[in-house]
C-alpha cells in the first residue's frame, strides 16, 4: 500500500468520525427549530420544513431560563477560581515541599478518584446538612470543589515536577522570595496545566446534575441541567425547548475549547522536562 492510498484511508476515517461526532448535533440542531407539532417528524433534513425560532423564544419567555444560566455561571466561576487556587497552591506543596503526612495525603487524593462521585455523594451530603448548607450555593460550591480537588491537585503536582528546582535557586540568589519565586517564575511556567485544571473545574460544576438535585430543591436557584430536567415531565416533554437548551449551554463550553485548544494540547502533554 503506497503513501497516497494511505493518506487517503487516514482522511476518510478522520470524515467519518468528524460525521459520527457531528450529526448528532445537527439532529439536537433539527428538533429545535421544528414546530410544536411536528416534532416526531423522521426526515432526515438538516432544517426542517417550516423552521421557526419559536422554542428558543418560549424558553426565554416562558421559563426562568436566563436565571439558570446566572446561577451555573455563578456557581461555575467561583469553583474554577477555588479550584485554580487551592490546587495550583496545594500541588506545588506537595511537589517542592517534604513534611509529615506527604505520602499519606497523596495517597488519600488518588483513593478518592477510585470511586464513583455518587459513591461520596452520601458522606458529602451529610456534612452539608451538619453545616445547614443545603439549598444553598455554598453547599453546591463545596460539593464541586470537593470532588474537583483531588484530580486537580494531582495535575498541578505532576506538571510542577517537570520544572526544574534550579530556576528556584537562581530566583532565590537574586533576592527573590519562595513566594515571589513561584508567582513570577513557576506560575507562568505551569499555565498549561492552570487551563487544563480550569477546564476541569468549570466542566465539573457546568455539566452536573445529580449533586445539584440533591442541594438545591427551588426553581429560582436551579442551574441549568437542573432546568433541563424540568422540561421533562410525567406525561409529556417539551423536546424543542430541551433542544434549544441544550444547544445553547453548549456554546460557553465550544468557545473556551477553541480558545484554549493550544494550552490544552501542552497541559496533556505533562512529560516534557523544561531545562
Amino acid at each position: 500500500m503506497n503513501k497516497t492510498v494511505q493518506t487517503i484511508l487516514t482522511y476518510m476515517i478522520i470524515i467519518l468520525f468528524v460525521i459520527i461526532s457531528i450529526y448528532p448535533i445537527l439532529r439536537v440542531l433539527t428538533i429545535s427549530l421544528r414546530p410544536g407539532d411536528n416534532l416526531l417528524n423522521e426526515s432526515l433534513r438538516i432544517i426542517p420544513e417550516n423552521a421557526t425560532f419559536q422554542n428558543y423564544v418560549k424558553l426565554f419567555t416562558e421559563k426562568p431560563f436566563l436565571l439558570w444560566i446566572r446561577n451555573s455561571l455563578l456557581i461555575t466561576f467561583v469553583v474554577t477560581i477555588t479550584g485554580v487556587v487551592l490546587a495550583s497552591t496545594a500541588g506545588y506543596a506537595f511537589s517542592r515541599f517534604r513534611f509529615p503526612g506527604r505520602k499519606a495525603g497523596l495517597l488519600s487524593l488518588l483513593v478518592t478518584q477510585m470511586f464513583p462521585a455518587t459513591m461520596l455523594l452520601l458522606p458529602l451530603y451529610i456534612m452539608i446538612a451538619k453545616l445547614n448548607l443545603v439549598n444553598s450555593f455554598t453547599g453546591l460550591v463545596i460539593m464541586y470543589s470537593a470532588s474537583a480537588l483531588p484530580f486537580c491537585i494531582w495535575l498541578m503536582k505532576g506538571y510542577y515536577d517537570t520544572i526544574p528546582t534550579s530556576l528556584e535557586e537562581s530566583a532565590k540568589i537574586d533576592g527573590a522570595s519562595k513566594i515571589l519565586a513561584f508567582w513570577k517564575i513557576i506560575l507562568p511556567l505551569a499555565a498549561p496545566a492552570l487551563v487544563i485544571t480550569a477546564l476541569f473545574s468549570f466542566m465539573t460544576a457546568w455539566n452536573e446534575y445529580i449533586v445539584a438535585a440533591q442541594i438545591l430543591w427551588y426553581e429560582d436557584m436551579f442551574t441549568i441541567p437542573l432546568g433541563l430536567k424540568s422540561l421533562q415531565g410525567n406525561m409529556t416533554t417539551e423536546w424543542g425547548m430541551y433542544a434549544s437548551a441544550a444547544l445553547i449551554i453548549s456554546i460557553p463550553v465550544i468557545i473556551l475549547f477553541l480558545s484554549l485548544s493550544k494550552w490544552l494540547v501542552s497541559g496533556l502533554t505533562l512529560g516534557s522536562v523544561k531545562e
